[in-house]
Formats: C-alpha cells, sequence, structure tokens
C-alpha cells in the first residue's frame, strides 16, 4: 500500500464527482391519488428545482416544465413551493415569484398576477379548497419591510388574491380540516423565531372560505408549536415544546391533551415551510419520528397509552414526512447511503428506496463512518460526530497525524446530520478527519440544549467547538499543529469568531459567513432581521457587545491564513461581509484567498461553482498546512 502523506491522498471523491452525486431533494413530499411527489435540486442543471412525480405504476416523470425552477424565495429559505391536489400542482416559479397551475400536456398557467416589483409578490405553504387555496405572501414594497400575510386565491387565477389573515409579523402553516369548515396556522412576531414561540389559531370558514373570530388553541412568546395537522376526523393535532421536547398533542374542544409525551423531538426548528414529522395512518394511528439523544425512531402510535416503535430507515430523516395507507415515504439517509427518497412498511418497518442520487464509484471501504463523541464543558456535555480519514489505497507516514476540519454547522439554531455527504467524504478521502459539532445551541437535544445560545453567540459556540478541536487533538486523534475550521452562514461567522478570540486553529473558511453583526442585524431579510436579539441582544442597548463580538472589529487578532467564499446574489448575508473582512484581513498583513460567484445566492447551487469553491480550498489548506493536493487542482490565489 503506497505510503503518503495526509492531505496527498489520490481520491476518486473528485470536486466534479461530488457535485454528479449532488443531488439534493429540496422540499416536501406530496402523496395526491396514489402518486408520490418531490423535489429535486439538480446541480448539474444550474441548481435548478425539479417537481418529480411517481405514478401508482412506479414510473418517474418530470412535473416542471423544462426550464423551469420550482422555488419560493418567502423568508429567503422558502420550502413547500408547490402543492398537489387532484392531479393539479401549484408551484411557485423562481424566477417572477409568481403561482402557476401546472396540469399534464399543457403550458403552465399563472394564477397569481404579475409584481409591479420584480418578484415582489411570493407564495408559499398552500393548502387546496374546492375551488380555491389558501397560502402564505410574503408582499415586498417598494421602502420599508415586507408584508407577509395568508391570502386566498382562486384555483384558475380568475380574480385577485383576498387577505384572509394579517397583523401579524409572519404567518406559516395554514391548514384546512377535512370538511372544509375551519382553518388552523400559525403566526410569530418580531423579535422572536418560529422556535422561540409561535401561536396556533383556528377559525370557521364563512361561505366564501373566509375566515371568521380566530381564537387562539395553543402558544405564545415562549411556546413553540410546531405541524398543525387535522386527523382524517377532523381533530386538530399540532407538536408543542411546552415539556422542554417538542411532543405530540391534540385539540379537544378547548382542552390540550397529549398524544405522545417523550424525552425527544418530533418538531424541528422551521427554517422552512412545510416541515412535517407526524402523519396519520389509513388505519386511524399516527407515525412519528423522534429525536432522542440516543438516535432516530419512529414510533407508531395507536389508541390510549399503545406504542409502538419501528427501525428507522436510515440515521438521519429529512423534515418531510407522508403517509399513504400503510406506507411511510421519508427523506432518509445514513452513514453509506445518500439522503434518498423512502418507501416504509409501516407493518414491517421494511423499507426500499425509490429515488436516489447518483452513487460514488469508490472502492469498499473507503467511506468514512461517523463516530458520536461527547465533551465536557461548562454547560454539560457537548456532542459530535468524528470522521476518522479513509482511503483503502493510502496509508500515511509512522508518527504522523492527520490535520482536522471542524465544521460549524450554520443556523444557528440547527443540527449536524450523519447521512453520506460527498462533500464530507472529499476530505476524509483526502487524508482530512473531521469533526462535525453540535455545539451548545443545535437542536434534537431538547429545549434546553439550544436555549444555551440565548444571548451568548459567539461565545457558546465558539468555546464548544475550540474545546471540541482541543480534545480530539489531545486524544492523538488529529495533529494540534493543523486545525482548521470550517462553516457557512451562521458557521461562517462561528469560523469567524474562533479565529478571532481562540488560538486553537490554523487555518479557517468561512462560507458565506458573518464578520460584522451589527451590519447583518440592518442589512439581512425580515425572518432573521431580529434573530440577534435573541443571539446577541437587542439594540441600541447591546450595541457594545454586537461590536465586542464581531470579527471584523478584532480583525487584528487574526494571524492564521483564512479562505473567503461568497455568492454574490445573497440576500442572506450580503456579499459586503466578506469584502470588509477580506480589506481588514490584507491591511493587518494575514494571507487571504476571498472567492466570489456570480449569480449565486445563500449557498451555491450550480456545479460549476461547487467544484470551484472545493478546489479552492483544498488547495488553500495545503498551502497553510506544506502539502501538494493529488490531481489537477489550481492553486488559490491569496493575497
Amino acid at each position: 500500500m503506497p505510503i503518503a502523506p495526509y492531505g496527498t491522498w489520490e481520491s476518486p471523491i473528485t470536486a466534479e464527482a461530488v457535485t454528479r452525486a449532488g443531488l439534493r431533494f429540496a422540499d416536501v413530499l406530496r402523496i395526491d391519488d396514489g402518486s408520490l411527489y418531490w423535489v429535486e435540486s439538480r446541480p448539474t442543471e444550474g441548481g435548478r428545482s425539479v417537481v418529480v412525480r411517481r405514478g401508482p405504476d412506479g414510473e418517474i416523470g418530470d412535473v416542471t416544465p423544462a426550464g423551469g425552477n420550482t422555488r419560493t424565495r418567502v423568508h429567503e429559505y422558502g420550502g413547500a413551493a408547490y402543492t398537489v391536489a387532484g392531479g393539479v400542482t401549484y408551484a411557485s416559479e423562481f424566477e417572477d415569484q409568481r403561482l402557476y397551475r401546472i396540469e399534464g400536456g399543457y403550458e403552465p398557467i399563472p394564477i397569481t398576477p404579475e409584481p409591479e416589483i420584480p418578484a415582489g409578490l411570493r407564495y408559499a405553504d398552500a393548502a387546496v379548497g374546492d375551488v380555491w387555496l389558501v397560502c402564505v405572501r410574503e408582499r415586498h414594497l417598494a421602502d420599508g419591510e415586507p408584508v407577509n400575510e395568508l391570502v386566498r386565491i382562486p384555483l384558475d387565477g380568475s380574480s385577485e388574491p383576498v387577505v384572509a389573515a394579517s397583523g401579524h409579523d409572519f404567518y406559516a402553516a395554514p391548514r384546512l380540516s377535512p370538511d372544509r369548515s375551519q382553518l388552523a396556522w400559525l403566526t410569530w412576531d418580531h423579535p422572536n423565531m418560529p422556535w422561540n414561540g409561535t401561536s396556533l389559531w383556528v377559525a370557521d370558514l364563512d361561505a366564501a372560505g373566509m375566515p371568521s373570530e380566530p381564537r387562539l388553541v395553543a402558544g405564545g412568546p415562549s411556546e413553540s408549536i410546531f405541524q398543525p395537522e387535522w386527523s382524517p376526523e377532523g381533530v386538530l393535532h399540532f407538536c408543542s415544546d411546552r415539556t422542554g421536547w417538542w411532543n405530540l398533542y391534540r385539540a379537544d374542544g378547548y382542552e390540550i391533551v397529549p398524544v405522545h409525551l417523550a424525552d425527544g423531538d418530533v418538531g424541528v426548528p422551521q427554517w422552512v415551510f412545510g416541515t412535517s414529522r407526524y402523519a396519520f395512518c389509513g388505519d386511524g394511528s399516527i407515525l412519528a419520528v423522534v429525536k432522542a439523544r440516543e438516535g432516530l425512531r419512529l414510533d407508531v402510535i395507536g389508541d390510549g397509552d399503545a406504542v409502538r416503535s419501528i427501525p428507522a430507515p436510515g440515521t438521519s430523516l429529512g423534515a418531510t414526512l407522508c403517509v399513504d395507507g400503510s406506507t411511510a415515504y421519508l427523506l432518509a439517509g445514513s452513514a453509506d447511503r445518500f439522503v434518498s427518497v423512502t418507501a416504509v412498511d409501516i407493518a414491517t418497518g421494511a423499507a426500499r428506496v425509490l429515488a436516489a442520487p447518483e452513487p460514488l464509484d469508490v472502492p469498499r471501504g473507503s467511506l468514512s463512518t461517523p463516530e458520536q463523541v461527547a465533551f465536557d464543558t461548562p454547560d454539560g456535555p457537548t456532542y459530535a460526530h468524528f470522521y476518522p480519514p479513509r482511503n483503502p489505497e493510502f496509508t500515511a507516514p509512522e508518527g504522523q497525524l492527520p490535520p482536522l476540519l471542524v465544521l460549524s454547522h450554520g443556523g444557528p439554531t440547527a443540527a449536524t446530520n450523519t447521512a453520506l455527504d460527498p462533500g464530507l467524504q472529499f476530505w476524509t478521502s483526502r487524508g482530512f478527519a473531521v469533526l462535525d459539532v453540535d455545539y451548545g445551541g443545535s437542536t434534537g437535544y431538547g429545549r434546553a440544549y439550544w436555549e444555551r445560545l440565548a444571548g451568548t453567540w459567539g461565545i457558546v459556540d465558539v468555546r464548544d467547538c475550540a474545546a471540541a478541536a482541543g480534545q480530539v487533538a489531545a486524544a492523538g486523534r488529529a495533529d494540534p499543529a493543523r486545525l482548521a475550521i470550517r462553516g457557512g452562514s451562521a458557521g461562517g461567522f462561528t469560523t469567524l469568531a474562533a479565529l478571532a478570540f481562540t488560538d486553537v486553529f490554523a487555518a479557517g473558511a468561512s462560507h458565506f459567513g458573518v464578520g460584522d453583526l451589527r451590519l447583518l442585524a440592518e442589512h439581512t431579510h425580515k425572518f432573521e432581521s431580529r434573530y440577534l436579539d435573541w443571539l446577541v441582544g437587542p439594540l441600541p442597548e447591546a450595541d457594545e457587545i454586537y461590536r465586542e463580538r464581531s470579527p471584523l472589529h478584532h480583525a487584528d487578532r487574526i494571524t492564521c491564513p483564512i479562505i473567503l467564499l461568497q455568492g454574490l446574489e445573497d440576500r442572506v448575508v450580503p456579499p459586503e461581509q466578506a469584502t470588509t473582512m477580506a480589506a481588514a484581513l490584507r491591511a493587518n498583513g494575514v494571507p487571504v484567498a476571498h472567492l466570489e460567484f456570480e449569480g449565486e445566492g445563500h449557498g451555491f447551487r450550480a456545479a460549476e461553482n461547487q467544484i470551484k469553491a472545493l478546489e479552492a480550498e483544498l488547495s488553500f489548506y495545503g498551502r497553510v498546512f506544506g502539502f501538494e493536493p493529488a490531481g489537477d487542482i489550481a492553486p488559490v490565489e491569496m493575497g
């Protein structure tokens, strides 16, 4: 077996192979008349999102027409960009953000008006009635903050949308009762995010389908409600984290009745619309995904206290679930399998894959599998997944330790997952160790765990990532002189803050990350415009704290090289963040690589940009850590 230094190993998992396997299932699953629908985000087609239908006969075909892009920009993160009823698809087109009616064999017909401001009227999360649908609309104005509301739209687009509910800062999850007589929905208001506190409302519908006299069912500023759903019998169910975990309840008149209490989360943070983690089965039971500290499981909840568990079809399950009779459909992945559209027999737990990304063509034993590890912190245990270097074609020189990449996930109210990630295996197959950290503030461990980040963003996350890296190095599993940290968005902020406020890391990679917190608060989109009130503190009272926590204002403390990667169409973290950080670092003599990507927003979707970003980052680590990457990798420019 050839002996070669870590980082120099030749790997079949090239950047191009990563993009070929980079097909993502990017939205909700839907069932309609025995057909299953999903959305594919395709890097090789410019990153466009396509609704796909699998018919009862198993035949698979695109619903979104050629050149179309089914994606909504409500909240910028979108989700629930389409729905299906009676074989007709209602979908948001990314280019103009109008809602279209798509019927097989016919040209899509817009059912919402052309906005005065390009893409200024945006739609998401629709529920379909007999002759109209109700959905979330985000209305962008020439000046001031966008307006979010619920609107009723005729299915044929014969008249203008009519506002059905307004007055709150945010709306989500409009859900019609089976007899179309009631509507349930969620609201929340600044400064809350939906995981801080939401309110669940119900109203009777009049003859015109308009809600009247809404009543509050559950929730408030400090209770998060997730996924309101009507049972086939017309009983409203939902998840609440009133116990510290997102558990399942039902509304029995004016009484809230627990359905399934467990030390585990059924809910997830509502970053996107349409998230779902439970569904009603044909026999009257409920299937729920439960994320507990020990892992994932599927609970089948019957009458009374009858609960049985079936094996989860993977170690990572996407935030969408639907059931057709006795079959559940999920997005499932595991350490050796990409996230795939998966069918599960609810009676037996037997699973089969219906659609998956192109497999990686790698030798047996090439994939690094995660090991869950825990680290001591002043707040209690912090969790992470450790991936050792793995390539059966190479071994490292005796006594050499691998470089370590610490991953700081985005959000920051989010979590790691253990599904096969070709982008992660790109690194481990070249001889890097990878540590994916669920720092304090991450979800999936109960409300108390993610509330560790209340007012402490830039402190707790940085502390946990640095401590985790140090403990891995101390255990002899990584080279303490070659520790790097990388992350995107909020994870980019944690990356930059870790470089400014600790001396643990020798390099960092910030993907569309935040350098100036005050600038973020002033220029980010509405959905997150008050998120920092909770993460850092309200302005202007906390202005000095914003400055203290911002890596840009402490760029003189950063002494190690950095690579900054930024999309020029980013509306969440504007390009100015990377530009100002690069200038400040260069002024201090710090080596910086600053790459900008035309046409990319908050995350890179086009294959050519994903390839360029991966290869540039690999070249960057080679220059910093003193190795020559295998393959034809263009050297990154640094200044």
